[in-house]
């Protein structure tokens, strides 16, 4: 459980697999911090977000290098979560765990619904400032791997058609 304080939202960290049914079920645009262009495409930052892209969700890249790309994935590139106009559902992080608190006032900026560490990135402080602004957390999970296994048990998303 984390800490409350009085008169401000305080968001969750989400563990388990109904949390994360939930998330992935309402999540329509997801911002990609990290993300690599096609040219790394071996590189988990591209295949995920495509594999993202083809289950149906709407996703913004946000590189954190590539200053010369101005698109990935056939969707124009931004340079900071606050720059991207409209709402995001859920930023999902591709960076290593230290880099990781020089973006966190750009993600809070934002107020996306929820961020989602990728496999084998883990931020404790990062989370509990993001918590802290009412903004729920993933840690080290892989959203590929928890799509294709929440959706091959029981399924939730309905193809757009």
């Amino acid at each position: 459980m984390q800490p409350s304080r009085p008169g401000l939202p305080t968001g969750r960290w989400l563990r388990n697999d109904d949390e994360i049914r939930t998330l992935l079920a309402a999540a329509r645009r997801l911002a990609i911090l990290g993300i690599k262009p096609e040219s790394r495409s071996a590189k988990p930052a591209h295949f995920v977000p495509h594999y993202l892209l083809e289950a149906g969700y709407d996703i913004i890249p946000v590189p954190v290098y590539y200053p010369a790309v101005t698109e990935i994935l056939g969707r124009r590139v931004y340079r900071t979560l606050a720059s991207i106009p409209g709402s995001i559902n859920l930023v999902v992080v591709f960076r290593r765990s230290e880099h990781i608190p020089p973006h966190v006032d750009d993600i809070i900026a934002k107020q996306p619904g929820a961020v989602w560490f990728q496999l084998g990135i883990r931020n404790d402080d990062a989370a509990r400032r993001l918590t802290e602004a009412g903004i729920d957390v993933v840690q080290d999970r892989c959203t590929m791997t928890e799509h294709e296994r929440i959706t091959e048990h029981g399924g939730f998303r309905e193809q757009d058609g």
